[in-house]
């Protein structure tokens, strides 16, 4: 799929990977029309600015009738829907919004999509979280693996995905599912691991905390990409993506979190205790998850290209900015 101007629409184009990713497809689709929905109840400031080519339209994802609003008059052909409760820790503490947000909050997406004249292509996030644990036996894990989701995130997360293809198999809507696994850079909130080591870096080194990190288990390992690799396969899935496929997003090896903390203390500038903090450690924790990323791959010819490290101190070089 290619023409030289279309209309795209995305999602929380105010968070972490819509900060990236609005300011990538601006300069790819740079005769394209762009519509960026923003939380309403997010600070002014910290919004995209709206120009000739991109309409900035805050909105409260979970009311129904705004959305459909909205999708109308954007009337896109392309749609990338990053809104979305992200947390697992606080899902754990109190499901409701992730529910609202997460499923809720698709299913109007969706539901505007379809009632329009020419129905999108619609790209929705999906988790690698939704696959569980118990079924990988030291193997990367494919997209024909079973739900097994543990956290109450992950359960949304498996109803999103589930939604998705119910509109696609149901009502024909040309829906994509990126099973996004663990991403990180710069800008990544101080709550999600990897920012949080270089959060409490760059704190230590200003003098503001005392020198002891806090950490969780670090004997777990997902499967990190750079998030300025994902927006480009959130960009050739919308283009290049089979209606009705799910395909895992990934670099295909694990990487143990005591990989990120070393790594990351090796850029300190000053000596650094690590101690467990227990309110870290998560009940039903996924010791390793790591995916088969071939079908997305062999699809669009995506292959992750910033190494880790560089990633790690992108992280540490942001906060030491920020804080």
């Amino acid at each position: 799929m290619r023409a030289n101007t279309m209309r795209w629409l995305i999602t929380g184009a105010d968070g972490f990977v819509g900060n990236h990713l609005l300011p990538y497809l601006l300069e790819v689709e740079n005769e394209s029309e762009i519509w960026a929905l923003v939380w309403n109840q997010a600070p002014t400031k910290s919004r995209p600015k709206s120009n000739s080519r991109l309409h900035v339209v805050p909105v409260e994802i979970t009311e129904a009738e705004e959305v459909r609003k909205i999708v109308t008059a954007a009337q896109p052909e392309i749609i990338l829907h990053l809104a979305a409760a992200s947390s697992v820790a606080q899902s754990w503490s109190d499901p409701t919004p992730a529910y609202q947000i997460n499923v809720l909050g698709q299913l109007n997406i969706l539901e505007a999509a379809r009632q329009l004249p020419s129905p999108p292509r619609v790209v929705i996030a999906s988790s690698s979280d939704i696959y569980g644990r118990d079924q990988h036996e030291g193997r990367p894990i494919s997209e024909k693996a079973a739900l097994r989701p543990v956290s109450p995130y992950a359960v949304t997360k498996s109803a999103q995905d589930l939604q998705a293809f119910q509109y696609f198999s149901a009502h024909g809507l040309a829906t994509i599912r990126l099973r996004l696994f663990h991403h990180t850079g710069p800008g990544r909130p101080s709550e999600f691991v990897g920012s949080s080591f270089a959060y409490q870096i760059a704190e230590i080194e200003k003098g503001v905390r005392e020198p002891i990190m806090k950490v969780g288990d670090l004997s777990v390992a997902r499967d990190f990409s750079d998030v300025r690799d994902v927006v480009r396969a959130w960009w050739l899935a919308a283009l290049h993506g089979a209606p009705g496929e799910a395909y895992n997003i990934c670099s295909g090896r694990p990487v143990a979190i005591r990989h990120l903390l070393d790594t990351l203390l090796g850029f300190s500038r000053k000596e650094i205790e690590v101690k467990t903090d227990s309110t870290l450690l998560r009940k039903g924790e996924i010791k390793v998850l790591f995916g088969d990323p071939t079908l997305f791959n062999s699809a669009t010819g995506w292959q992750p290209e910033i190494p880790l490290e560089q990633t790690l101190a992108d992280i540490l070089e942001y906060w030491r900015a920020h804080v």
